[in-house]
C-alpha cells in the first residue's frame, strides 16, 4: 500500500469579505510581506500603518465587492472569485489523483492558509507533501515567499512530513500551449477584430529585477514562447505590465500607458491575456476589466476584452497533474 501523498496548490489570496476591515486585515499582512515590499520595517510601518491602512482599504473594498460574487439572496459569497477558482481547481486535481493523493488549496495570505492546509494534510496521514505554488513566473514576491512562508510553518510545527516545494513553470509547453488556445477560443467569441493584443504581466519594482530576480527575463520568456505558438496573431501581439504600486519605477511598458496610446492612435479594439495569473481575481475582474476598460474608452478606444484565465479549465488541471506526476 503506497504511503499518502499531499499536494498544496497555492496561491496570492484575498480578503475574507469585501469590506474594508476584512480588507485592511488582509493588505496588513500581504504589504507587510519583506519579500512584497524590500524596505526596513522602520522606514516601511509608519508609511503602511499611518496612511496606507488607514486609505487603501475602503477603496480596495469598493474594488472587490464589484466582483464579488453574490447569492441568491443578494448577500456575498463567503469567497472570492480567486478562492473559489483555487477550491474548483484543487477538486478538479484531485478526480485526476490516485486514491492515495489528497490535494488542497492554501493562499499565502488570508484564508485558507498554507499553515492551516499544511496541518490538514499532514492530520489526513500523509508522509510527504507537494507544493505547488500557481504562480508561473517566478519572482521574489510570490514563489519565494510562499517558500518563506512553507519554511516559518516547518519551524513552528515538528513532525510536518516530508516536502516538495515546486518552482516556475513559465515555459512548460502544455501551459504555453493552454495560453495560446485560450487566446484563440476568445476571439472567436468577438463580433469585432482585436487591432492588438497585449499580453499583460503583473508587474515588479525595476529594483528587484537589478537584485538579480529572474521574474522580467521569465515573462520575456513566456511572451516570446507564446507568439511562436500564434503565428498567425505575431504582428498584433505586445507585452505589457501591469498592477505598479507606489512610486518607484516599475517594469515596463506599462499596461494603462500603452492602452492610452493605443485608443488615441485610433487601434479601437484591444484583447487583454494575463498569463501570470493563474486564477481570475481582482487584477483582472476590476482592474482590468472594469478599469481599464474604462478608461480604454475614455479615451477613444472602442472594445476592450480580457481572455479568461485558465482557471480550472482540463488543460489546466491536466498541466498540474504533469508537474506533480513524478513526486506522486
Amino acid at each position: 500500500m503506497k504511503d499518502k501523498v499531499g499536494i498544496l496548490l497555492v496561491n496570492l489570496g484575498s480578503p475574507t469579505q469585501p469590506t474594508p476591515k476584512a480588507t485592511r486585515k488582509y493588505l496588513a499582512q500581504f504589504l507587510s510581506d519583506k519579500r512584497v515590499i524590500e524596505l526596513s520595517k522602520l522606514l516601511w510601518y509608519p508609511i503602511l500603518y499611518g496612511i496606507i491602512l488607514r486609505t487603501r482599504p475602503k477603496k480596495s473594498a469598493q474594488a472587490y465587492a464589484s466582483v464579488w460574487r453574490k447569492d441568491d439572496n443578494g448577500d456575498f459569497v463567503p469567497y472570492s472569485a480567486l478562492i473559489e477558482t483555487s477550491l474548483a481547481q484543487a477538486e478538479a486535481l484531485q478526480d485526476k489523483m490516485p486514491e492515495h493523493v489528497y490535494v488542497r488549496a492554501g493562499m499565502r495570505y488570508g484564508h485558507p492558509s498554507i499553515e492551516t492546509e499544511l496541518l490538514h494534510l499532514k492530520g489526513q496521514g500523509c508522509k510527504k507533501i507537494i507544493v505547488l505554488p500557481l504562480y508561473p513566473q517566478f519572482a521574489g514576491a510570490t514563489t519565494q515567499s510562499v517558500y518563506d512562508e512553507v519554511a516559518r510553518v516547518c519551524k513552528k510545527h515538528t513532525s510536518i512530513p516530508a516536502l516538495e516545494v515546486l518552482g516556475h513553470y513559465y515555459d512548460h509547453p502544455d501551459y504555453i500551449t493552454a495560453i495560446g488556445n485560450g487566446v484563440k477560443a476568445h476571439l472567436e467569441t468577438l463580433d469585432w477584430k482585436a487591432d492588438k493584443i497585449l499580453v499583460s504581466f503583473h508587474g515588479l519594482p525595476r529594483s528587484s529585477i537589478d537584485k538579480g530576480d529572474p521574474y522580467e527575463r521569465e515573462c520575456e520568456g513566456t511572451y516570446e514562447l507564446i507568439r511562436k505558438g500564434l503565428p498567425t496573431l505575431t504582428n498584433a501581439l505586445k507585452l505589457t505590465y501591469q498592477s505598479r504600486f507606489g512610486p518607484k519605477e516599475w517594469l515596463s511598458p506599462y499596461t494603462t500607458i500603452v492602452l492610452k496610446e493605443l485608443a488615441e492612435s485610433g487601434q479601437e479594439n484591444v484583447v487583454i491575456v494575463t498569463p501570470g495569473f493563474a486564477a481570475d481575481c481582482l487584477e483582472t475582474l476590476e482592474e482590468l476589466s472594469i478599469g481599464a476598460k474604462s478608461d480604454f474608452i475614455a479615451n477613444g478606444g472602442k472594445n476592450l476584452s480580457v481572455v479568461p484565465c485558465l482557471n480550472a479549465n482540463e488543460d489546466h488541471i491536466e498541466l498540474f497533474a504533469k508537474l506533480v506526476q513524478k513526486y506522486i
